[in-house]
């Protein structure tokens, strides 16, 4: 599981780590049964409070993404695994607004946000093509 975190972000810690669980729980990169890494081990690879993360997985214990059993670990369950299209883009288009304000508040103009988009998809091996 490879997460990333924005300290700088207005969004908090806990609510990215979130996020970005619940994308790979709808883009199936987590699937039904998988374990997601424990509280500690996320902690430290993201060097955040292991607070933080515990917050994060009992939000999606509670919204019914995963199922966190003491001694277990955490484990994506089968129900609700895939978000529906609505909340898909509700997601990005609360990133996509993240994004932009921080550009407006740093004088970015709309064309260089979007070529840093599409560099960061190049980066990661994402074309504009493969986009439906």
């Amino acid at each position: 599981m490879n997460l990333h975190i924005n300290p700088n972000d207005s969004v908090p810690i806990y609510k990215q780590i979130m996020n970005q669980v619940k994308y790979l729980i709808s883009s199936r990169q987590l699937r039904p049964g998988d374990e997601l890494l424990p509280i500690r081990a996320l902690s430290e690879n993201l060097v955040v409070n292991p607070n933080t993360v515990a917050r994060a997985y009992r939000a999606l214990e509670r919204d019914g993404y995963v199922t966190c059993q003491r001694g277990a670990g955490t484990t994506v369950n089968d129900f609700g695994s895939p978000l529906s299209d609505a909340e898909q883009l509700k997601v990005l288009r609360n990133r996509a607004q993240a994004l932009v304000t921080e550009a407006r508040q740093m004088k970015m103009g709309m064309g260089d946000v979007l070529k840093l988009v599409i560099e960061c998809g190049e980066e990661m091996n994402v074309r504009l093509e493969d986009v439906e």
